[in-house]
């Protein structure tokens, strides 16, 4: 399909932060840039003047320095604004507020609704700042969060963010062990944790586990319990345990307190997915963090002053971290913890339009959920005040654009965006003066020189291969925690292509300047040699009204790969082989013959990761027979149990 689904109107263009910039940088440059792909193409070819011009239209505050990159050809090695300094948290917490506006906004499934303004917020990171400082935080030391996504979690990372300290976070629905994978290794000064969370309708108990996590990291000197499912609880189990409210008590709202920080300063550790071993802790400063995160949100997301920016996530997924950057562009968080689908499937677009939400972000496996479940949002909800809807996660599939344009609203902006936790940003974003095609992230992101190469290191159009990045970037990670020499962070993303980043993403450049993202380079499928994304076949299994969802591996047989199939179906249904057949038929009539798989088999539940990832390199590990080094990466561990030992695999 050549027709866009979605084009901007004049008047649109005319109004987004994309065009003003464009004109700023025509002006000051003496250059007649006037689409979306030369204004790409002079941010790469021109990075130092680009990510200047970012600094000056978003507006951050702190000092550039006179250099903006030492060497931007270095990668890994390039500084930027080595002699400037800044503060992330400053820049959140910006004077040019309204003080008497929304902040953030809460909902806790139904349980729970809360508001703050700027003023509350200011006030509140003001105490826990005070009393974190008094507990003997500094410049440097970690503080973990293990945390629902509430007001308290954006309140304790701006606190820390403010001195310098590293904020951490892990969702309350890890286990012990998860938790102590990812904390124990980055020994936290604090932790601060909320005694319950909600999912779908029931109130959780964290106690016990905070009890045990606090056991196991001797690092952690105090902990602090944040109230959420109840006012008080006993903290007489938990060793230097104290309630939110008696830590802040002796302190008055005052000043806070903002650093001048070098760029590179830490200010995040975040995790890998861990399902290969424990998880890798990857440090992100504060500079890169904030500059490419205000980029996403003011440019491709036309993210203005006053908007309402919303994104499902949890504390574990680095959506969260992206999502609250949206304060740097002076909007309102619009936060959400507990289950999308209580009571109804309905839930966030009742808060759409209860909060008159302007970004509305999910997750590429809720569309389809809701897809599947025969929901019409156009109908029943207003979303008029919605103008950008983006999914991330996992591709976001052809008919699941038909469906937003069709049954969610028909004149919105879908951004279907995609990077990681690895640069806490996206290499693949939306541009709201461009138009959205079917299946197709749709532009590159500014400054971000991404290229698509074949197994030889050389560029590929209108072919699959690996996502690369071939200039440096200021949110490359500032390393990972604990990692002497380099070793592992290099090994992570340069050893491929010496000096080029290689992201592990399977992916396709379109003659639109679009994506296509085929899956991940290491699930890749590779029957008789040739290379198969598993999203193809995805796409193919789940359009069949009986599949619920699906996950394929290559299975080593005759000195070859097959492709095996595991589907879930409805509930109450069986796999017979008419459906194998009508399974069949579908991928072999839309792909290949290469694509059907050898083996179609049925489970009750899919692996995924925390933050709603399916997990092919678990499930081919255990129909191998091999081990799943690290279980507690997974929501659901037990469901790997169904795939081992399948007597359908064995011939």
């Amino acid at each position: 399909m050549t027709e866009p689904l979605w084009t901007p109107s004049a008047e649109a263009i005319a109004a987004s932060n994309m065009t003003a910039f464009m004109e700023r940088v025509n002006a000051a440059h003496g250059l007649a840039l006037d689409d979306y792909d030369s204004l790409w193409q002079w941010s790469i070819d021109q990075p130092a003047a680009f990510w200047s011009a970012v600094w000056d239209f978003c507006g951050l505050i702190g000092d550039k320095g006179d250099v903006v990159v030492d060497d931007v050809t270095r990668m890994p090695g390039a500084r930027w604004f080595p002699n400037g300094h800044i503060n992330f948290a400053r820049n959140l917490l910006r004077p040019d507020w309204d003080p008497d506006a929304d902040a953030l906004v809460f909902w806790g499934e139904t349980a729970v609704k809360r508001r703050l303004t700027y003023r509350d917020l200011c006030a509140a990171v003001s105490r826990i700042q005070q009393a974190l400082i008094a507990q003997g935080v500094q410049k440097g030391d970690r503080v973990a969060g293990y945390m629902p996504n509430m007001p308290e979690t954006v309140i304790g990372m701006l606190a820390c963010a403010g001195i310098g300290a590293i904020w951490s976070t892990a969702s309350p629905d890890f286990g012990v062990q998860g938790v102590v994978d990812r904390f124990g290794q980055i020994e936290p000064k604090v932790l601060i944790a909320a005694e319950g969370y909600f999912y779908n309708g029931k109130a959780h108990d964290c106690l016990e586990k905070i009890a045990a996590i606090v056991e196991r990291i001797p690092s952690i000197e105090r902990v602090v319990v944040v109230p959420y499912t109840r006012e008080s609880a006993d903290l007489g189990a938990i060793r230097g345990a104290v309630m939110w409210d008696d830590v802040v008590a002796p302190y008055d709202a005052g000043d806070i307190r903002f650093d001048d920080l070098a760029f590179e300063t830490p200010l995040y550790i975040m995790y890998s997915s861990g399902t290969t071993g424990v998880p890798k802790c990857i440090v992100h400063g504060q500079g890169g963090t904030l500059i490419q995160q205000a980029k996403e949100h003011v440019l491709h997301c036309d993210v203005k002053p006053g908007d309402r920016v919303f994104y499902f996530t949890t504390c574990g997924w680095m959506m969260w971290n992206w999502l609250v950057a949206g304060l740097a562009a002076r909007a309102t968080l619009l936060l959400y913890d507990g289950s999308p689908g209580y009571p109804s499937g309905n839930i966030l677009f009742d808060y759409a339009d209860a909060e008159r939400m302007t970004l509305f972000g999910t997750s590429a496996k809720w569309i389809d959920a809701i897809k599947k479940a025969g929901l019409t949002p156009r109908e029943t909800h207003d979303l008029s005040t919605v103008r950008v809807m983006t999914s991330t996660g996992s591709p976001l599939v052809p008919e699941s654009f038909d469906y937003v344009y069709r049954d969610v609203k028909p004149d919105v902006q879908l951004s279907s965006i995609s990077g990681g936790t690895d640069l806490l940003s996206c290499f693949m974003l939306g541009s709201p003066i461009s138009p959205v095609y079917r299946g197709e992230i749709q532009k590159r992101g500014l400054g971000m020189k991404v290229d698509v190469y074949d197994e030889n290191g050389h560029p590929v159009r209108g072919t699959k291969g690996e996502l690369v990045c071939t200039q440096a970037f200021p949110s490359t990670p500032v390393g990972f925690w604990n990692d002497p020499g380099n070793h592992k962070f290099m090994a992570a993303y340069f050893e491929r292509f010496p000096g080029i980043w290689t992201h592990g993403d399977w992916v396709e450049l379109t003659e639109h300047g679009g994506l296509v993202v085929h899956g991940r380079s290491d699930a890749t499928l590779n029957p008789g040699g040739v290379r198969i994304g598993t999203a193809e076949i995805y796409r193919q299994v789940e359009m069949l009204d009986e599949v619920v969802e699906a996950l394929v591996i290559g299975q080593e047989w005759d000195d070859d790969v097959r492709v095996v199939l595991f589907v879930r179906l409805r509930d109450g249904m069986t796999l017979d082989d008419a459906l194998i057949d009508r399974i069949k038929k579908q991928i072999r009539q839309n792909c290949t013959p290469r694509h059907v798989p050898a083996k179609v088999v049925q489970v009750m539940d899919i692996p995924r990761t925390k933050s709603n990832k399916i997990v092919e390199l678990a499930v081919r590990e255990v129909v191998h027979g091999r081990p799943v080094k690290n279980k507690e990466a997974l929501a659901n561990p037990e469901a790997l149990d169904e795939f081992a030992d399948r007597d359908e695999l064995a011939s």
